[in-house]
């Protein structure tokens, strides 16, 4: 049961407190371990990617925290609370108002998971969020949070999955919790799940953006917006979709078609759909601004779409169609009937022609239908020359270019047949980074674009860091990223 809690503890004597209790923990190290993993814990984040330069941390988000028990009085010194006061997790420290992926919380109303990796007895669980006006620019200190947690739950001794103390799992309970109306934005929550039978806390912090809206006095609940994105043409619509939990409601659903090019202009559009809401005769859902009576009213910009609760409107989301533009073009020039290999390497070049400015991809694939070249460019309206370079062995190609319009209106294909000739030489493998990533085990071959090498993802555990990759988080990428070693081997 999640309750809310109040203290009177006194403070002043934190510091020293701390140091005694650090090393009383030190004779007494934890053999429990878990984490936070809905919503993430900036370990665990790391571990899935969302968060970048983790250190040590991203690899052991179970062990990150581990503190002495008895937060606020104890526990881990400020300014290393997110690492538990443990160098090889020093880096998790580090507090900028953007440095760490933050989970975006709809509701007020949350849940907390967590996975144990040797799950104990537990005494509870406490939940604190940082205070209203918090800087998230400082590192993270007692002084950010509040002190009270704002939820509790009790293990009453219990351990916490189905199966043995020891044992690895998820948690069979989530925590049911309530985030205080007046937070929202950037926050952070300090999640500390006690141990029952140990010395030990593990201090779990959570970086969040808080969108949930709360009703206003008169009953009205912003659901969502009507944004302007993007300018549109005659013959475009647009789209505010209503939802009811999963399902969509048509009843509360509007849409608009654009009519005439000043409709396009987004203000303009916006204002047109923010009427069509209003005029629909829908007492329950209103869009607009408030007026300075506090009615709510369109305007030519953004507007909100506000429902009563009675709706069962929970969300809206935008949906734009757009028409195809007639004159729309592009077309490939100067592609060679054969292009011609230097030991397995070589570049095929041609030139785009297009009225349109465009993202694209083109691809060289050989016989087998595999990948040996790729390049992705911006290419403006206008002719353009594009290179790319492949490796493979001499013989018939298809050369696939796929370009989409920067407005999303427009999407090309085309498909080449070309010739490889020369000499061949290039070694074997299976995909070219990142091609088929989720596919990855151990033994797979890969070619690495950026140096022209051939990796083998490495055998039994060390496999699974095969597959973790994001542009924004390339610790394992092969042969670049700061312990590619970990993952693969070079051929």
């Amino acid at each position: 049961m999640a309750i809310a809690l109040s203290t009177s503890r006194n403070l002043m004597l934190c510091a020293s407190s701390l140091t005694l209790m650090a090393t009383l923990f030190t004779a007494q190290q934890a053999a429990a371990h878990g984490y936070m993993n809905s919503p993430p814990s900036r370990a665990y984040a790391c571990q899935q990617g969302l968060n970048i330069d983790c250190g040590q941390a991203q690899y052991e988000p179970q062990t990150v925290g581990e503190a002495p028990k008895g937060f606020p009085e104890f526990g881990p010194a400020d300014g290393k609370i997110a690492s538990g006061g443990h160098s090889s997790f020093a880096a998790l420290d580090a507090q900028s108002a953007n440095r760490w992926h933050l989970t975006e919380i709809k509701d007020h109303n949350i849940e907390f998971s967590w996975f144990y990796t040797a799950a104990h007895k537990s005494t509870r669980w406490q939940y604190f969020i940082t205070k209203a006006g918090w800087n998230p620019n400082l590192p993270i200190s007692r002084d950010s949070f509040e002190l009270t947690p704002f939820c509790q739950v009790e293990g009453g001794g219990g351990v916490p999955i189905d199966g043995p103390a020891g044992g690895t799992g998820q948690a069979k309970d989530k925590h049911s919790c309530s985030i205080p109306s007046d937070r929202s934005g950037h926050n952070i929550i300090l999640g500390v799940w006690t141990v029952d039978d140990t010395a030990a806390s593990f201090y779990d912090v959570v970086d969040v953006n808080i969108t949930a809206q709360s009703a206003d006095p008169d009953g009205w609940k912003n659901v969502g917006s009507i944004s302007q994105t993007q300018t549109l043409q005659p013959g475009d619509s647009v789209k505010a979709r209503a939802f009811t939990g999963s399902s969509e409601s048509d009843e509360y659903s509007f849409g608009v078609t654009i009519e005439k090019p000043e409709e396009g202009q987004p203000a303009n559009w916006s204002y047109k759909l923010a009427e069509t809401v209003n005029a629909a005769n829908k007492p329950l859902v209103r869009a607009g601004v408030r007026n300075e009576n506090g009615d709510i009213e369109p305007i030519k910009g953004a507007n909100t779409l506000y429902v009563k609760p009675e709706s069962g409107v929970t969300r809206y989301e935008m949906q734009t169609v757009m028409v195809p533009d007639p004159g729309a073009y592009l077309h490939l020039h100067d592609v060679a009937p054969e292009y011609v290999l230097d030991k397995g390497k070589g570049t095929v070049g041609f030139t785009v022609m297009t009225n349109k400015n465009v993202t694209l991809e083109a691809t060289v694939f050989n016989a087998t239908h595999k990948q040996v070249g790729y390049t992705k460019q911006t290419v403006s309206a206008t002719t353009s020359p594009v290179s790319i370079a492949v490796i493979s062995a001499p013989g018939e190609h298809s050369l696939k270019l796929i370009a989409t319009s920067q407005d999303g209106r427009e999407n090309f294909q085309d498909l080449k047949s070309i010739d490889l000739t020369g000499e061949g030489g290039a070694q074997e493998y299976d995909f070219v980074f990142p091609e088929g990533i989720a596919g990855y085990k151990a033994g797979t071959l890969v070619l690495q674009p950026k140096n022209d090498k051939v990796y083998e993802c490495r055998p039994l555990q060390n496999a699974g860091f095969c597959v973790q990759y994001k542009p924004s988080a390339n610790g394992f990428e092969p042969g670049i990223g700061a312990s590619w070693n970990m993952a693969w081997t070079e051929k």
